[in-house]
């Protein structure tokens, strides 16, 4: 699968990078700890991240009119984002066409794992294999009268792709859990070691206590220390772009 980025002009600046998997939130939490969940690092790391070429604010008054949002310009820059929809709307345009290959979407969001306050990103779905479009990032604000800063070198938009109609292929069951005897059993017995592992973090000079946590998911084994798939990962590892020549 290829993925290829058409830059208008000089491209403003704009800078694409796979997408890291620390957060600044998670390295400030207390022992780390949020490292420990395997599938939240492999997301933050799921695709690329579109990084802002310069630092700016922005307000919103709290009405539905375009000029009840207001960008606030560093000096000497111009920002990449403007109020184009009103409701609170902040509209980033990139000088930026994405090609990918026939059937495959471009899924378009903000950061993931990456809580901003008083604003959230909007995250949108786009045929990038057809069209001649560009397309804008947006983020909404959900409180008024609060401003919001995005630093140069920021991430505000996140991209990976995803093959059309993938979603609508997939027949969804529910069904109870007895269906599966085999699961069903390993289901209880790893439930009620959870239990008592966590019931054992409490007591000083535990095993629990030593071990911090269970680790079975981060090494890619089941409850009774069977390996998992070789697909098994402990992070994603997307590839940088490269400028390529017409």
């Amino acid at each position: 699968m290829e993925l290829t980025c058409y830059v208008e002009g000089d491209g403003d600046g704009f800078e694409i990078r796979p997408a890291s998997s620390r957060r600044a939130w998670m390295d400030t939490a207390q022992g780390r700890n949020p490292y420990r969940c395997l599938p939240l690092v492999v997301a933050n790391g799921y695709g690329w991240e579109i990084l802002s070429p310069v630092g700016f604010s922005a307000i919103w008054n709290g009405g539905p009119h375009r000029d009840g949002l207001v960008v606030l310009e560093d000096p000497g820059t111009k920002p990449p984002a403007h109020s184009h929809f009103g409701e609170g709307i902040l509209t980033f345009r990139m000088p930026l066409v994405f090609r990918t290959d026939p059937g495959t979407d471009l899924m378009v969001q903000g950061p993931i794992n990456s809580p901003k306050d008083a604003i959230a990103p909007l995250t949108g779905l786009v045929e990038s294999d057809w069209g001649p479009f560009s397309f804008t990032m947006n983020w909404k604000f959900t409180r008024a009268r609060t401003a919001v800063r995005f630093r140069a070198g920021e991430p505000f938009c996140h991209i990976f792709p995803v093959q059309r109609g993938a979603v609508e292929r997939i027949i969804p069951r529910m069904m109870p859990l007895s269906a599966a005897p085999e699961l069903e059993a390993s289901h209880a017995e790893w439930t009620t070691a959870r239990r008592q592992f966590n019931a054992d973090l409490k007591l000083e000079g535990s095993a629990a206590r030593k071990a911090g946590w269970q680790k079975h998911y981060q090494r890619g084994t089941d409850f009774h220390g069977n390996p998992g798939p070789d697909s098994h990962r402990t992070r994603s590892n997307a590839r940088p772009f490269v400028k390529g020549k017409p």
